[in-house]
């Protein structure tokens, strides 16, 4: 099943009366929020899974040429498992978020 380009699904953004200075101004946004919330969530871990049997298959079929075969597909695998999953909101951005590499000029 394909969605068509222009048809959008009415769940597809945060609501719009949400309103983040006061929460629970309106429960009705805030329930909403969290919802959109636990599915952004949610679709961040389905995808890094899929990854990671995408790697595992690589593996398996590369064998000992892995390393460089699979170079590309690690690094999107890894790059989908930052910050993703459950009680990581709560943590410093440094441990989970992405990696910044120094330049040495």
């Amino acid at each position: 099943m394909v969605r068509k380009k222009s048809y959008t699904l009415p769940h597809d953004g945060p609501p719009d009366n949400f309103d983040p200075e006061n929460p629970y101004k309106d429960p009705v946004a805030a329930f909403e929020m969290r919802e959109y919330l636990v599915r952004e969530k949610w679709i961040g871990i389905e995808k890094a899974k899929i990854l990671r049997e995408r790697v595992k298959m690589c593996y398996r079929i590369e064998g000992v040429n892995h390393l460089q075969k699979c170079r590309h597909l690690v690094q999107r695998y890894l790059d989908a498992t930052r910050g993703v999953g459950w009680g990581k909101d709560t943590r410093p951005p440094a441990l989970h978020g992405p990696k910044v590499e120094e330049s040495a000029g």
